[in-house]
Order: C-alpha cells, then sequence, then structure tokens
C-alpha cells in the first residue's frame, strides 16, 4: 500500500530525516572537559567540545532547546538563563563554566554537525544514559508494518520540529458513523524526540473525514530514552554499533504496536463510546460551555477561545450541525484547535479530546449541567 498524500508529506519527511541522520554526531563528555562561551560577532551562545582522543576541537552553536536544558544542568531557570544570556553574557559564561569545574557530571551533547565537522548545532545536551533511538530508527521500524497492513494507512501530516518528528495516517477502509453524517476513520499516529524533549510513541488517532479533527485515544504506548549507564571508554563519538545495540529491542516492539494498532475491533469500541457522546447533551449558554470544558482541563484563557472558535466552527458541520451542543460536539471542538496550533502542541489537543470523551461522571457533570 503507497502510503503517501497528494502533498508528497512522507517523501518531504524521509528526505528530512535522512538529510539530518546524514549530519548528527553525538558526543559523550564530562562537563569539566566543556566550555561555554558567546560569539562576541553575533552574541551567540557556543559550546566548545575539546579536542580528545584523535577527534578534534569543536565549536558548536547552541539552539533554543540545548540553552534550556544547559541552564536546566546548572540548576538555573531557563527564563532566568535566557535574560542572562542577552544582558551579561560572558559573566553568564564564567558561572556556567565555574560550576561545571566544579560539579563535574556527564553528558551526552547532540549536534548537526556542518562539512567540515568542528562548527556545527547543539541541539540537544542529555544525560549520558539517553538512548538514541532516531527519527530515522523509528519510521525504519514502522514503515514496512504500515505499508503491510490491511487497514491500508494514508499520511494526513507530518513534520519534524527542533523537539519532536510527527507522522499521523489514516485508514481508507476502516470507517465508520457514530451518528448521522459524521464520518470517521481509524487513525495511528507515531511521534519521537531525539534531544530529551518526549518519548518514543505510538497511539491509535480517530479522524472526523469532513475537517480531519484527530481525537487520540487511550491506546497508547510510550518507550523512555533511557539506556543502562555507559562504560568510560566510549566516551567521545558515539559509534553507530553502540546505538544499534541499544535500538534493536525497541524496533521489535514498535513493528508489534504498529500491527496491533490496526485492529478493527479497538476502533469499533471508540465509534461506540463517539455514538454515545453524541447523546450527551450539554445545557447552558453557548459562549459558557467552553469555559466550562476549560476549567475541567485546566486550559488558559486563551486555550478557550480557542475552544470556542473550534466549537463554532464545528457547529456547522456535518453530523453536528443539530443545534445542540453535545459531548461529541465538544471534543470535535478541542481537537479542532490542534489545526492551527504550533505542531509541538497539536498532540497535546488531540489528547485532550480524547480525555474529554472519557471524562469520569463527576467531571462531566461539571461541564454537562
Amino acid at each position: 500500500m503507497n502510503l503517501e498524500n497528494s502533498k508528497g508529506t512522507l517523501e518531504s519527511l524521509l528526505l528530512q530525516v535522512q538529510e539530518q541522520n546524514n549530519r548528527s554526531a553525538d558526543f559523550l563528555a564530562s562537563t569539566d572537559n566543556l566550555q561555554k562561551r558567546t560569539n562576541y560577532d553575533e552574541g551567540k551562545p557556543q559550546i566548545v567540545i575539546e579536542a580528545t582522543g584523535g577527534e578534534p576541537t569543536r565549536i558548536l552553536d547552541i539552539n533554543e532547546h540545548a540553552f534550556g536544558q544547559i541552564a536546566q544542568n546548572v540548576d538555573i531557570d531557563t527564563r532566568t538563563a535566557r535574560r542572562l544570556q542577552e544582558k551579561v553574557p560572558h559573566e553568564f559564561d564564567g558561572v556556567v563554566n565555574a560550576l561545571w569545574q566544579k560539579q563535574p557530571n556527564k553528558r551526552m551533547v547532540r549536534t548537526f554537525l556542518d562539512t567540515d565537522e568542528t562548527t556545527g548545532t547543539v541541539r540537544a545536551f542529555v544525560s549520558d544514559k539517553f538512548k538514541t533511538f532516531d527519527n530515522i530508527n523509528l519510521l525504519s521500524a514502522s514503515l514496512p508494518q504500515l505499508r503491510d497492513s490491511d487497514a491500508q494507512w494514508k499520511v494526513v501530516n507530518g513534520t519534524i520540529t527542533d523537539k519532536r518528528l510527527y507522522l499521523r495516517l489514516k485508514s481508507e477502509v476502516q470507517t465508520g458513523s457514530p451518528a448521522v453524517g459524521d464520518e470517521m476513520a481509524n487513525g495511528i499516529g507515531l511521534s519521537n524526540s531525539e534531544v530529551g524533549a518526549g518519548s518514543v510513541s505510538v497511539y491509535q488517532t480517530i479522524w472526523t473525514l469532513a475537517c480531519l479533527n484527530g481525537m487520540q485515544t487511550e491506546n497508547r504506548n510510550r518507550s523512555s530514552h533511557i539506556t543502562s549507564a555507559r562504560d568510560s571508554a566510549d566516551y567521545g563519538l558515539l559509534s553507530g554499533e553502540a546505538k544499534d545495540a541499544d535500538n534493536k529491542a525497541l524496533e521489535l516492539k514498535l513493528r508489534d504496536l504498529v500491527k496491533a494498532y490496526a485492529s478493527r475491533e479497538t476502533f469499533d469500541e471508540i465509534l461506540e463510546k463517539m455514538n454515545s457522546a453524541h447523546g450527551d447533551i450539554i445545557e447552558g449558554e453557548f459562549n459558557e460551555i467552553p469555559e466550562r470544558v476549560g476549567t475541567v482541563l485546566k486550559l488558559t484563557k486563551k486555550e478557550n477561545t480557542d475552544v470556542l472558535n473550534g466549537l463554532i466552527a464545528t457547529m456547522g458541520q456535518s453530523g453536528y450541525n443539530t443545534g445542540k451542543v453535545t459531548r461529541a460536539t465538544m471534543v470535535n471542538a478541542v481537537t479542532a484547535v490542534a489545526n492551527n496550533c504550533h505542531p509541538d502542541d497539536a498532540d497535546l489537543w488531540q489528547q485532550r479530546g480524547g480525555k474529554l470523551l472519557h471524562l469520569n461522571d463527576r467531571d462531566w457533570n461539571r461541564i454537562a449541567a
């Protein structure tokens, strides 16, 4: 089965993953062999990895995500660290370096190297126990199973940010209608963070076909990026062989999960829940309903407004244009926010939709009354 959509999303994603994999290099080092500095010309924070074991000295820019991890490593609030970097960069360099020398600890410095291999970008500053299960490992393990699945998966969207990779697909054949006009399809999602911003995840998603809002179900598996302590002989440039040994078992697990989430049975169970949700009427003023949902889901004022906009859009949609606001309506309104937020927040909104569907009676009554 060809997984690609009409936009060429998968091809673009694969090219980006391969390009990043080609540039990726990981270094294991004690902080007393590292130096933070600020580039005098551009004011950029950098790390210097001193020459060791035949490897040259490298001077690497620090991206926003890695900067936050460095701040955490020296127990400085990230916002405070950013202010110090902006206002007194060289004094801040001195503080970080002094702490690294006084309290040395072992880290993995994940980088993208430039062609000269002595410059590049620090993209993560993580524990030396970090499991390097990368995006190329995730796709290599899962794409063959997805292509061979009877579910006939097709890519909906996919992207890579500085923090994570996301790939979401829907089934062309596992479809159903929990209510008249509300066509839904089974889906599967994959996500991973190479930089310590989340686990390796495989999860079930249910797609509303009229708008391609996706709701993540409770069928989700996460595998952390933690491995056993590495021997001191591994310090320096981490070899491909060492990474492969860590990753083999997880690759096999992912293949099994991808197969399991193609089950028609789990999809039908969610359709039944959505059918019931269409009958769960919410009383009260239209504009107040998103605020009640926001109270239960602990949303901010801006997020409440986003849900209200999602509700307005949903009320004009096939399957939801009855004039009544139901639990199913609000699930769709919440998941609609995922289509317009930052890519790193889309999973959260899809999960919130699933949480709303599965609310306990006490919390549901706070919304419905």
